[in-house]
């Protein structure tokens, strides 16, 4: 009984830092994309430059799903929404990957690839109601 709580405790860590993480990454970003003049993120990213309403609109994902993954479960407030939220990410993470070999930008994924599996840790650790809290 003693190792499964260990374990327990050892996993409700994991999934904190992994979704703080997460947060920071998603958020970040989010306001990146949507503060940010897109020629400015054109000189990075062509793409945003041909498509600045996807750019937009990614941004305003990616600031939703990083408060989304972090906010319920330290709120306590309905706690689940965090791994719906982690599950939204991952399908976004999913879409960019698709979108980018779409373009030949294979070489631009693998962060995507790492967002994907962080993404998918949180929302096979919170998806029954953070029972692990």
């Amino acid at each position: 009984m003693k190792g499964n709580k260990q374990q327990s405790k050892a996993l409700n860590i994991s999934l904190w830092v992994v979704q703080a993480i997460m947060a920071l990454m998603f958020i970040g970003t989010g306001i990146f994309k949507l503060i940010t003049p897109v020629s400015e993120i054109a000189k990075m990213w062509p793409w945003a430059g041909e498509n600045s309403n996807l750019l937009r609109f990614t941004g305003l994902i990616d600031l939703l799903g990083g408060i989304g993954i972090i906010v319920p479960t330290i709120t306590k407030i309905k706690p689940a929404l965090s791994a719906y939220a982690a599950l939204g990410c991952a399908m976004l993470m999913i879409c960019a990957i698709v979108f980018h070999f779409s373009r030949g930008e294979g070489a631009n994924t693998p962060f995507n690839f790492a967002l994907l599996s962080l993404a998918l840790f949180v929302f096979w650790g919170r998806r029954k109601d953070g029972a692990t809290e």
